[in-house]
């Protein structure tokens, strides 16, 4: 006799646990501690906060091509942290009124519309079954995000704008030309 194999093979799952996936999420932490700090004038830390933050972030990517640590949940959370950091800080600058509320908006619809589009496709590529909690388990590798070329210039050009308003309370020069031309 012969036994039919099921019609699904199982799902494969990834090691989600690496130092990159790890130095991503405390940037995903530290994010609502630099919001807290810059709500509460203590600039000196947010700063110091987010220079940690972006070097967690250059060093993350590296550690994961470098040592061949690339998962598909470190192409989710990466981006992620960069949104949650982003719209943290874009919030509360605006908040404390140094990001003039038009230039929020900008960058929090931009990240919104962002952040639905890849719940979606998070969705639409999850291998069956698809479940409430396969779609939250990371493990199981799904879509994989790349971010194109404009879009890493816009992350960069959008964290240069909310990093030079985060120090500019600490500097002595008159940073005002150069927030209105990357506003």
């Amino acid at each position: 006799k012969h036994v039919a194999k099921p019609s699904t093979s199982p799902a494969i799952h990834e090691d989600i646990y690496t130092i990159p996936n790890f130095l991503t999420l405390t940037r995903l932490v530290a994010s609502p501690v630099i919001g807290y700090l810059i709500l509460q004038d203590a600039h000196t830390w947010a700063v110091g906060l987010l220079a940690y933050a972006g070097l967690t972030d250059l060093v993350d990517g590296w550690i994961a091509r470098r040592w061949n640590r690339r998962t598909v949940v470190g192409t989710i959370i990466d981006p992620m942290a960069d949104k949650v950091l982003m719209t943290v800080l874009t919030v509360c600058l605006a908040v404390k009124g140094a990001l003039p509320v038009w230039v929020a908006s900008i960058i929090l619809g931009r990240d919104f519309g962002l952040a639905i589009a890849a719940i979606y496709y998070r969705w639409i590529s999850l291998p069956a079954p698809k479940t409430f909690a396969r779609y939250w388990d990371f493990s199981l590798p799904s879509a994989e995000v790349r971010p194109t070329t404009i879009s890493k210039y816009n992350t960069f050009l959008q964290l240069a704008l909310v990093g030079l308003t985060t120090a500019a309370p600490l500097l002595s020069v008159d940073l005002a030309p150069t927030l209105v031309t990357l506003q």
